[in-house]
């Protein structure tokens, strides 16, 4: 199977399954319904895609493979002949996740970044296109930065797979409007950002908001003190989306979402 097939299989497997369990076991009431938000939100992540597809036709695994065969990178220079390959790909996977998060932190705290950002924040409700919301200019900053990475540290094509099939599913699962048992949740919060760690980062509260950065672990946030462990309001109570957006004919319309980098909230 190449390597596109494995990432629109899990893609889809992923999305079809929190689909079914958003329908089945909802966690919130939303504030509007799938018809009014789910074209915006889908159809951005049709035009990120096409958008890379043209500038990128390689993407990140080409950037893995040209760092290998020209020699460049950290693990292309000291590490390739004195460690066993799968340590060199964990390892890759695990600072791409790091970076990852540094990336994330910093489009929250760089106002610039910012208004790129919070495209993905203005969206009133949560659920799982929630975790496709970006806007095409992120998307594409977001590609180099992580093409940067790529190549400085000579990371395997194969971790750059795997890194971006967890990145993409694990974005999927923690914006589902769901929930987790109580007490498993306590067990997999230990490891991984759950759906009720992620919604305290998509609150109206600023304190809340730049908190839980993390994409699919939650150790970063806990190691780099960003971890908040319950929202003010209480899990069935938080606020989501961004007080200065609440108008709906900019927050669930294509257009209007697009415009927002370009506003002056």
């Amino acid at each position: 199977m190449s390597e596109t097939a494995w990432r629109l299989s899990v893609f889809l497997g992923v999305l079809v399954l929190m689909v079914l369990w958003e329908y089945a076991s909802p966690k919130r009431r939303s504030r509007y319904s799938r018809k009014q938000r789910w074209p915006t939100n889908l159809g951005i992540v049709v035009i990120d895609t096409l958008l890379l597809r043209i500038i990128a036709p390689a993407g990140l695994t080409g950037a893995g493979l040209w760092a290998a065969n020209n020699g460049w990178g950290l693990f292309n220079i000291t590490m390739t002949n004195s460690l066993p390959f799968w340590i060199t790909v964990v390892m890759s996977v695990i600072a791409l996740d790091i970076a990852i998060y540094w990336q994330h932190r910093l489009f929250h705290r760089v106002p610039l970044l910012w208004r790129l950002h919070r495209v993905h924040h203005a969206d009133p409700d949560f659920d799982v296109t929630t975790g496709l919301r970006f806007h095409p200019a992120e998307i594409l900053l977001s590609f180099f930065i992580k093409a940067a990475v790529v190549i400085a540290l000579g990371a395997p094509a194969l971790a750059v797979i795997i890194f971006e099939i967890v990145l993409n599913a694990c974005s999927l699962f923690n914006h589902g409007n769901v929930a987790l048992p109580k007490p498993l949740e306590k067990v997999v919060r230990k490891i991984l950002i759950t759906q009720e760690l992620h919604r305290i980062h998509h609150s109206v509260e600023k304190e809340e908001t730049n908190s839980n950065y993390g994409f699919s672990v939650s150790w970063w946030d806990h190691l780099f003190k960003s971890f908040t462990a319950r929202p003010k309001a209480g899990s069935d109570n938080i606020d989501i989306g961004l007080k200065e957006y609440r108008d709906q004919t900019v927050t669930t319309k294509i257009l209007g979402v697009l415009k927002i980098p370009f506003t002056r909230n």
